[in-house]
This record gives structure tokens, C-alpha cells and sequence, in this order.
């Protein structure tokens, strides 16, 4: 059987994207026509979907998500603007996304993330780890426990969590023939969740911060609110759980994950076909240095967790929390303790600095590609007309129900689980409180939505950065783990339907 497709001709195949990126572009400027003038409002009502719409059909027709990201902003500022400004308003949006704080801040910490794994990798750090797990982990299901153990246990920032944890463990999956999607999906099924279960941590800060400012919790009181949406982020707790029932086999793979397992049990490769663009080792097995010492695993890895909390306890604030200043003190670390051992010169640390930003640079720019998405739908109003619809079947039982299933189609689209927060719950809050629901409650279905969403949306940061930290490709990635997630989704909304008429 073959696992890698023979390549197409490739003028035919061109000719193709010439003429749907024609055809698009033209489709553009025909609904721009026939659209009313939306000006001055918060959303253009049914017109606001048709990026959206046309972004998932694009992604499944042609599995090139690169292309449908910008071709689906381009339409929504096509739409958005008026007359021959939709090219200005484009580069202008795309501008203002590289120039904003949270790009430079992904661009800084996850780019010198990858030097530091590069580092690690090259001092020998990372194949004294995968002995010091395989002392420990002998079986398949052994490794995928540890792998789901570490990633509860790792839970300051899902970052954090899924960069360790995927670009640690893959070696030690791969030994024991297990597909890259499968590990992919452990590691993103506890990146987020663990998040937003355990208070102190990036996600439990932010929402605090959010209920406060949307007069729920009183000030300062942020992560306490938070506490009480704990037990009611039911896809959190479930997307969690879930996790031991297909390691064990209780549940047995299927969908595209059976795929992926049948074409490794067949002598195929372990990776999905394009992994290697993404792979934070730059597709490149770990191989086994000289003298491999533990040291050069755990110096680093707790550097980087001790650093980033240090202004935390300084501040008494788990807000202060600072993994750019972990990177950063984490490299100085490195560069001390691997030159002290002689492992490395310091031509060959520059080296592995430079290639491990540009290990991370594909999945980079798709992340500003995906914000680039989020702008426009939001220019739109994509979100606020999603709600806005849904309110009519907003009763005081089913409402839980209700914003998980409207937010988790908002996420999946959109990709970006904060920006949802800072649209959605300004509208869900007040809305529990005149409906007389449970506030927790409802604010609970906003934040697991919010995971649902990013952790099956094919070009959401989660994706990215998990498919680039356990190499495979993020459509791979996405694929395998959309059924697992729907299961699980399925799970929620039954849970929320429930809590809904109890509470």
C-alpha cells in the first residue's frame, strides 16, 4: 500500500488554484454588491458567516489551509470595505496583527522555544530523558500514560505544556510505533484542559481578570470567581478523562485515527506525509550523543518553569506569571551549562539558536494568518451575530446547553479562544443574570467552548503549536482528533443539558 501520494501534474494543479482563487476573489465582490450598507453596525447579520463558511470548505476541499486563511480574510475585507479599499484595509489588518503584543510575544517565546529544544536536543539532554522514561515506561501504553501524567502535571500555560511535553515524549512514542496523531492528541488533550482546571495558571488568570472587568466577580476577586466555573468545565474535565479509555484500547481507535494506526501497523511511517514542515526538530530523528546526561534535560526544563514563576512569587500574583522572561533566563542557563561541559562551542549554540526559530517559523505565520481571520470576522461580526441569534433559544434551563454549542462553532471557526472570551462574555454574563441562571454555569460553557473549539479547529494556536511540537502536520493533527473531541463534546452538552435543569 502506498502511504504517500504519487505527485500530480503539477500545471493541471496549478491551473486549478489559479482559477479558485479567481473565482473566490469574484464571488467577493458579487456579494459586496448585492449586500446591504451594515455601516455603523455591530454585525453584517447572515453575511457575516460567508468567510467562515467559505474558510471550511476551502480547508476540506484542497487541504491547503495557508492559501484558505488569506483568501477567506480577503473576502471579509472585501466585504467590509468600501470601493477599491479592501486591498489597503487587508494589508492594513495584516499589519496591525504583526505589530500587535500577542504576536510579538508568540514570535519571542515560541520561536526561542524551539532554540531551546534544539539546544537541548544537541547537548545530549534529550536522549537522556527518553533513557531515563524508557527505564520507566517499557510498554506503548506506558509512554502515552506518562505522556497524559506530565501533561496534567505541567499545567502554568498550555505553551508551556504542549511544547515540553510533545518534543520530550515524541522520541519515546516513536520507538514504540505509535502514529504522531495519537500522541498529538494526548498532548493537546491535556494542554488547555489542564489549564483551566487547576486556578493557577495563564487561562485561570485571564478569565479572572475578564470576570472582573464584566462586573461578576469584585476586584481582585478575579481568580476566585474563577474557581467556582472549575467543577461546571465539563469538556475540560471529560477531554481529560477520556484520555486513559483510548490508551488502554477500552475504546478502540476509529475514524481517521484508525487510519493512522492501520498505516503504521503496515510497515508505514510513523509521521503523516508533511510533518516535517512543521516539526520543531526540523523532521530530524534525536541522535544519541556521546556522553548523554540527565542534567542536560532537567537544568533547562526547570530553569524555564522556575523563571517564568519568579515574578509571580515576587508579586504574590499568579497574573505576573512571565514565560518570556523564562525563555529568556533559560537560554542564558543554557549557554552556561553546556559550554561549561564542552558539549557544544559557541559557534554550534548560535547555530541551534537560529535553527530552532526556524523550525517554528511555518507555524508562525499560520498563527498570524489565523489572527488575521479572527480580525476580520470580528471587524464583522462574526461572533456577536452567532449569539445574538441564539438568544431566542435562550431559556433559564437550556442556555448552558445553548452557549456551548453557538461558542464551540464561533471557536472552531475562528480558532482564537481568548478573543472569543472577550466578545462572548460580556453578552453571556448579563444574559445568566436576567435569565436567573447560574452564573458559574454559564460562564463555564463559555470557557469550555473556548477549548472545544481551539482544540479541533485546524489552524488554532493549540493545533499549531502542538502538531510543530510533536511533528505532525496540523491537518493531520486536526483531523484525527475532530472525532475524539466530538465525542467528548457529545459528553459536555449532555452534562450541560443536565446542569442546565438541575442548578
Amino acid at each position: 500500500m502506498r502511504y504517500f501520494a504519487e505527485p500530480e501534474k503539477e500545471k493541471p494543479q496549478a491551473l486549478r488554484t489559479v482559477f479558485a482563487v479567481v473565482i473566490s476573489i469574484g464571488f467577493a465582490f458579487l456579494i459586496k454588491k448585492i449586500m446591504p450598507d451594515f455601516t455603523g453596525q455591530p454585525s453584517y447579520g447572515i453575511y457575516s458567516v460567508i468567510p467562515a463558511v467559505f474558510l471550511i470548505f476551502y480547508i476540506f476541499f484542497t487541504k491547503r489551509i495557508f492559501e484558505a486563511l488569506i483568501l477567506a480574510s480577503l473576502i471579509g475585507y472585501i466585504m467590509s470595505s468600501p470601493g477599491g479599499e479592501s486591498i489597503t484595509a487587508f494589508s492594513n489588518g495584516l499589519m496591525d496583527v504583526m505589530m500587535s503584543s500577542d504576536i510579538a510575544w508568540l514570535f519571542l517565546v515560541c520561536g526561542l522555544m524551539g532554540s531551546i529544544i534544539s539546544m537541548v536536543e544537541k547537548a545530549g539532554g534529550a536522549w537522556a530523558f527518553g533513557e531515563w522514561v524508557a527505564k520507566r515506561a517499557r510498554t506503548k501504553n506506558s509512554v502515552l500514560v506518562w505522556t497524559w501524567l506530565l501533561g496534567i502535571i505541567i499545567f502554568l500555560d498550555d505553551y508551556l505544556n504542549a511544547l515540553v511535553i510533545g518534543s520530550c515524549m515524541g522520541p519515546q512514542s516513536d520507538r514504540h510505533k505509535v502514529p504522531r496523531e495519537m500522541l498529538s492528541f494526548i498532548v493537546d488533550s491535556t494542554a488547555a484542559p489542564a489549564c483551566v482546571l487547576i486556578p493557577i495558571s495563564s487561562w485561570g488568570v485571564f478569565c479572572g481578570k475578564l470576570m472582573e472587568t464584566n462586573n461578576w466577580a469584585p476586584e481582585g476577586q478575579g481568580l476566585a470567581y474563577f474557581i467556582k466555573t472549575i467543577p461546571f468545565n465539563f469538556y475540560a474535565w471529560v477531554g481529560i478523562i477520556i484520555v486513559p479509555f483510548f490508551i488502554f484500547n477500552i475504546i478502540k481507535p476509529f475514524g481517521p485515527m484508525k487510519q493512522a494506526y492501520k498505516r503504521v501497523e503496515e510497515g508505514g511511517p510513523i509521521t503523516p506525509p508533511g510533518s516535517e514542515k512543521v516539526d520543531i526538530r526540523g523532521g530530524k530523528a534525536v541522535e544519541k550523543p556521546e556522553d548523554p546526561k540527565i542534567i542536560n534535560f532537567f537544568v533547562p526544563i526547570l530553569s524555564l518553569i522556575v523563571f517564568s514563576l519568579i515574578p509571580a512569587l515576587i508579586a504574590r500574583d499568579i497574573g505576573s506569571l512571565d514565560m518570556a522572561l523564562g525563555v529568556y533566563c533559560t537560554l542564558a542557563v543554557c549557554f552556561v551549562l553546556y559550554l561549561a561541559q564542552g558539549v557544544m562551542t559557541a559557534s554550534e549554540y548560535w547555530t541551534c539558536f537560529i535553527s530552532g526559530i526556524k523550525n517554528m517559523l511555518n507555524s508562525l505565520i499560520l498563527m498570524v494568518l489565523a489572527f488575521l481571520f479572527a480580525r476580520v470576522n470580528e471587524r464583522i461580526g462574526f461572533t456577536y451575530y452567532m449569539i445574538h441569534v441564539s438568544e431566542s433559544f435562550m431559556t433559564p434551563q437550556f442556555m448552558p446547553l445553548v452557549v456551548f454549542i453557538v461558542l464551540s462553532i464561533t471557536e472552531f471557526v475562528t480558532g482564537t479562544n481568548w478573543g472569543m472570551y472577550v466578545i462572548a462574555l460580556p453578552i453571556v454574563i448579563p444574559l445568566a443574570k436576567d435569565l436567573g441562571v447560574n452564573v458559574a454555569l454559564a460562564v463555564s460553557a463559555v470557557i469550555s467552548a473556548g477549548v472545544f473549539g481551539s482544540h479541533i479547529c485546524f489552524y488554532s494556536d493549540a493545533t499549531v503549536i502542538t502538531s510543530a511540537a510533536t511533528g505532525c502536520d496540523n491537518f493531520a493533527h486536526a483531523k484525527t482528533q475532530v472525532p475524539y473531541g466530538l465525542l467528548a463534546a457529545v459528553i459536555t452538552m449532555v452534562m450541560y443539558l443536565i446542569a442546565g435543569f438541575i442548578f
